[in-house]
């Protein structure tokens, strides 16, 4: 039965790209037509074709971990970019399917409340595993966000160091100004505003094992005399700072820590201060995390729309100076994560097993696919208390950048 409910949904799902199935019978059946995208998979048997129409993002995810959806080659990406282009241009899921999807998109405010101790609880599930695994795939730096390619020929390390020069220029930084860096990973935007900009930046994070690499990396680059990195809740910060800069953490708040996020920023910052607040975003309505991701990546988390912040930011009373989004940017960021992970794939499995190595492969590919098919990019939202606290125009950031050489910014309230 649930074998010819999922052929008659892939049959109106498939268009663009060609998909070839091999049922739990052995049988074969090919959708779509050949186009930039084609995969073969194979079900093993009844019961994941029952769970694929009931609940298909869960399924997918979890058939692959377990083995019980082979993908030809491993090739999940063609795989997954595909399906997800097809659901964007023909909306054909079926109504069970979509009803779920309302139902957890308005559930969202109960589902990530993120308190401090289940905040700190999520922030553990995902970067307390082991920071040898990032250094598999991450740039020297270990940058865990989105990277900024100048140039498309640009290598990860040049495109993240090209990120971080891009965000201090926002900022305005002159030496000796306190910064606060809300999640600040495992360094190294503190440590980068530290020495080339002068700046005295404090660092917060909840994660046990960034928190003890950045202090690390701190004392082993001479810089724990301009760094101070803590184990603490944003929440809980009381000093103000001449810049804020927070990159990939927004993600993390949950939908109704939203005022408090940014009440927060409004309180720590000072009045003549920037806080720069790097996220991933969608240019289209809200939309719920996808249940796999939540479960087995990042508990708690969500991906905001423009509706969902813009009234915690105007109630905060801040000024949104600037807003760029970067288009273009996390998918070719993850697709390097991703050829460097499969490069160290052996390692991994020796580190783990094969069902983590599935799990993270379908999770990094998933993530590229929705960056390059979805309407999901990044924002870039530059914050202000005050109208002139940032030039009225953007040609500040494309002159030279004035690193820590003891020359201030101009003011420019022009």
């Amino acid at each position: 039965m649930w074998t010819k409910v999922l052929d008659r949904v892939l049959s109106r799902l498939v268009v663009d790209g060609e998909l070839k199935v091999t049922w739990p019978d052995g049988s074969v059946t090919r959708y779509g037509r050949p186009d930039q995208f084609s995969a073969e998979v194979t079900l093993k048997d009844e019961k994941t074709a029952r769970a694929l129409c009931l609940t298909p993002v869960m399924a997918l995810g979890e058939g692959y971990m377990d083995g019980a959806i082979e993908v030809e080659g491993d090739n999940v990406y063609d795989f997954l970019a595909m399906l997800i282009r097809n659901r964007e241009n023909s909306g054909a899921m079926p109504s069970w399917a979509v009803g779920m999807h309302r139902f957890r998109n308005a559930a969202k405010g109960v589902v990530q409340r993120n308190t401090p101790l289940s905040a700190r609880r999520n922030v553990a599930h995902h970067y307390d595993i082991s920071d040898d695994l990032y250094r598999l795939f991450l740039d020297e730096d270990m940058q865990y966000s989105c990277a900024y390619f100048a140039r498309p020929d640009m290598t990860l390390e040049e495109a993240q160091q090209a990120k971080k020069d891009h965000i201090a220029r926002k900022l305005r930084i002159e030496p000796g100004m306190r910064v606060l860096d809300i999640g600040c990973g495992w360094g190294g935007m503190a440590l980068t505003l530290a020495r080339d900009y002068g700046a005295h930046v404090t660092g917060v994070t909840l994660s046990s094992n960034q928190h003890a690499t950045a202090q690390r990396r701190a004392a082993e680059a001479g810089l724990s005399d301009k760094t101070e990195f803590r184990l603490q809740d944003y929440r809980d910060v009381t000093e103000t700072f001449d810049r804020v800069v927070s990159v990939g953490m927004l993600e993390h708040v949950g939908s109704p820590q939203f005022p408090v996020y940014f009440d927060k920023v409004s309180d720590v910052l000072d009045p003549d201060g920037i806080a720069l607040i790097h996220t991933i975003g969608l240019t289209e309505p809200p939309s719920p995390t996808s249940p796999w991701i939540a479960k087995y990546i990042f508990p708690g988390g969500y991906v905001p729309a423009l509706s969902d912040l813009a009234p915690s930011i105007e109630k905060a009373g801040l000024w949104t100076a600037d807003l760029e989004v970067l288009r273009g940017h996390y998918g070719p960021t993850l697709h390097h994560w991703r050829d460097r992970f499969e490069a160290q794939v052996d390692r991994v499995r020796e580190m783990y097993d094969e069902r983590f190595v599935r799990m993270f492969r379908f999770y990094l590919a998933a993530c590229e696919a929705a960056f390059e098919e979805q309407h999901q990019g990044v924002f870039q939202f530059q914050l202000s208390r005050k109208q002139y606290a940032v030039p009225t125009t953007r040609d500040y950031l494309y002159a030279e950048p004035r690193k820590a050489q003891g020359e201030g910014w101009a003011h420019a309230a022009q």
